[in-house]
């Protein structure tokens, strides 16, 4: 019984394929993925396609990440969407992966995961949110800037004792970051970087990008 958590997955299909192939992934073990599914990568579609199936079979548990809540926002408000399709979001590589240029052409089992993507998840010694916590707030107390937006920096404890475990802010060598109470797993797949699954248990982690290349490693 492990406890699995996977970074920002930016629509690199190939990526996260290989690495739950890697990881060995099991009914026993529980997978929180940290959200930020959409945008910028080739395969968005797929991405959702591939953790749908997983929701099918496995326990996984997936949070929502600032895209997330732009993909959502972009349906109900077309000025924003002309934003969300610029470089900036990526959400034209979102669109390209469905063959369609405009988002009520997506799938309602595509939407209907997104709308229920959690924004945290709070274990016995761990708790789980896309980029950040306000240390002396509980989850369900927590500002959406900070859970949604806030960049790791140098994060302080938190009140519980557990530890945080994050995406949304990319390391730019290409390995999770730990400072014993906060652990940041995105490593930056959709652009040359690799993606991150963390086993929280032992401190073990296993990485794969997009030219079909793993590795593995421990936090230090």
């Amino acid at each position: 019984m492990r406890t699995l958590a996977i970074g920002d997955i930016h629509g690199c299909l190939r990526s996260l394929e290989s690495l739950v192939h890697e990881v060995g992934l099991t009914s026993e073990d529980t997978l929180i993925t940290l959200g930020d599914y959409v945008d910028r990568g080739p395969d968005t579609r797929g991405v959702i396609d591939f953790l749908l199936s997983l929701q099918d079979t496995h326990t996984l548990v997936p949070l929502r990440g600032n895209h997330e809540i732009g993909m959502l926002r972009a349906l109900v408000d077309p000025r924003f969407a002309y934003s969300w399709l610029g470089p900036v979001w990526g959400g034209g590589a979102t669109l390209n992966s469905y063959e369609t240029d405009t988002l009520k052409d997506i799938p309602d089992r595509h939407w209907e995961f997104l709308n229920q993507t959690l924004p945290y998840h709070e274990a016995e010694e761990h708790i789980f949110v896309h980029a950040n916590l306000d240390p002396e707030l509980a989850c369900e107390e927590q500002d959406d800037e900070v859970i949604f937006w806030q960049r790791f920096g140098d994060p302080q404890p938190h009140y519980s004792g557990k530890t945080m475990v994050c995406g949304h802010t990319p390391q730019a060598g290409g390995r999770p970051l730990s400072v014993g109470h906060a652990i940041c797993v995105d490593t930056h797949v959709y652009d040359g970087g690799w993606l991150t699954c963390l086993e929280v248990e032992s401190g073990q982690y296993w990485q794969a990008n997009e030219d079909g290349e793993k590795r593995s490693g421990r936090l230090r």
